[in-house]
């Protein structure tokens, strides 16, 4: 019985050893392939909304990109009052692999291809999977979300 535990314990330190060097040699692998990241913060500032992407709003950067060396960028953007479809409507879509925005105050009407027109509130989120056509119907006069993309530099094509 004591030589059956002895094997059994054995070959138990045996698997455990094997695991722990593929962990290892996975987490190697993982930091090799990934861009190096560092700490990075980022407090509110007013005077850190800027000019960008479009002429109807304002973005604060968040230092993400830098931090991780171009792997994501986080920005909160602020639109500028009053919404003009004229300017604001146009169809496009993001050359990214992800893209996640939250409402943080205000509120936004936008149009993604094969979802419709949808009003998103403060506390809404959704996901704009890689490349889908959307379009910005409206938003209020407060509105500002919250943008994280992946990569941090990405191309925007307008269709129309």
């Amino acid at each position: 019985m004591a030589r059956t535990k002895a094997k059994s314990s054995g070959r138990r330190a045996r698997r455990q050893t094997a695991i722990k060097r593929r962990s290892a040699a996975t987490s190697t692998a993982r930091r090799q392939t990934k861009p190096r990241q560092r700490f990075v913060v980022s407090h509110h500032r007013e005077e850190d909304f800027e000019g960008g992407l479009r002429r109807y709003a304002k973005y604060r950067d968040l230092g993400i990109a830098r931090a991780t060396n171009g792997m994501v960028r986080a920005h909160v953007i602020r639109f500028v009052p009053p919404c003009r479809p004229e300017e604001v409507s146009k169809r496009h879509y993001h050359d990214v692999d992800f893209q996640m925005v939250y409402v943080l105050k205000g509120w936004i009407k936008t149009e993604l291809d094969g979802q419709g027109a949808i009003v998103m509130r403060a506390g809404s989120a959704w996901i704009q999977p890689p490349r889908i056509e959307h379009v910005v119907l409206d938003y209020s006069d407060d509105c500002e979300v919250l943008e994280v993309i992946l990569p941090a530099d990405f191309a925007t094509v307008e269709l129309e």
